[in-house]
């Protein structure tokens, strides 16, 4: 069984070395480098594993999960600079790579009745990093949310009409209805210990918006987009397209596209089939 509490808390920090020079600034940190601090509401959702306690009916009695978090973490950090409070930031840049982390460390690796499973840090709704449990060995990822907006129709040309719309039904509408996208990139690879990131965001930024967003963006999927003139633009495909056109162009290890349809429909796609 797997538990999930969440908690927020807020913290300043700052992407700058105070012995550096502002032009080493700026190409470690680039567009994000400033001598002066910016704020953030964090969302911390922390997860473990274990079995249910016959008795009480629990994994774990859920306020001894939440004091460890009050003590290590919401009162730990909550309203603080952490250039200026936090002394492992004195000299490591507090990107959320870091911070994750650093709130790993801060806290237990296990429990008596339950192990940590995976967390996930929110510096906002477009941009969180994770760390989760593969085996014995945790994988820190950080993953950007991007949005597009796109038309498209379900149509097989194998099938009949009749078979079309039994198919896909309003879906297989001949004048195409549209979906405002959002899709998930997920990142992996060793953290570079000047920059404390994966990959620097500027960079994601570029080539996911070069490959995916100017390309699909206020598109009829099916006639505008090379990929989908052949292939039927289904979630599932759509996501798939998204990881065949990042997985060689980024420096870094892709992991998962997350394409969300609508808020019901969600598509997940880890290069399975590659």
């Amino acid at each position: 069984m797997k538990l999930t509490r969440r908690i927020g808390f807020s913290c300043g920090h700052r992407f700058w070395y105070s012995n550096r020079t502002p032009e080493e600034n700026k190409r470690l940190f680039g567009i994000y480098a400033s001598p002066y601090n910016h704020g953030h509401n964090y969302v911390l959702d922390y997860s473990i594993r274990g079995k249910i306690n016959e008795k009480h009916g629990m994994v774990i009695n859920i306020k001894d999960l939440d004091d460890l978090l009050l003590a290590n973490i919401f009162e730990h950090l909550n309203n603080k600079s952490l250039n200026d409070e936090i002394d492992y930031f004195f000299d490591n840049p507090p990107t959320l790579e870091n911070f994750i982390s650093y709130i790993n460390k801060k806290m237990p690796p296990a429990f008596k009745e339950a192990k940590f499973d995976s967390m996930r840090l929110y510096e906002n709704p477009t941009l969180y990093a994770e760390i989760r449990m593969e085996g014995d060995t945790p994988m820190l990822t950080i993953s950007r949310v991007y949005e597009f907006c796109a038309a498209h129709t379900l149509h097989c040309k194998d099938f009949s009409p009749e078979e079309n719309r039994r198919l896909f039904g309003k879906c297989n509408n001949p004048s195409g209805h549209g979906h405002n996208y959002e899709v998930h990139i997920e990142v992996t690879g060793p953290v570079n210990p000047q920059t404390g990131m994966i990959i620097a965001l500027d960079e994601l930024d570029k080539i996911v918006n070069e490959e995916i967003i100017e390309r699909f963006d206020h598109k009829n999927l099916n006639t505008d987009v090379e990929e989908f003139r052949e292939i039927n633009p289904t979630g599932e495909m759509i996501a798939k397209v998204i990881w065949q056109n990042l997985a060689n162009k980024l420096p870094v290890q892709l992991v998962r596209v997350v394409l969300q349809e609508t808020p019901r429909n969600f598509f997940e796609y880890s290069g399975e089939d590659e």
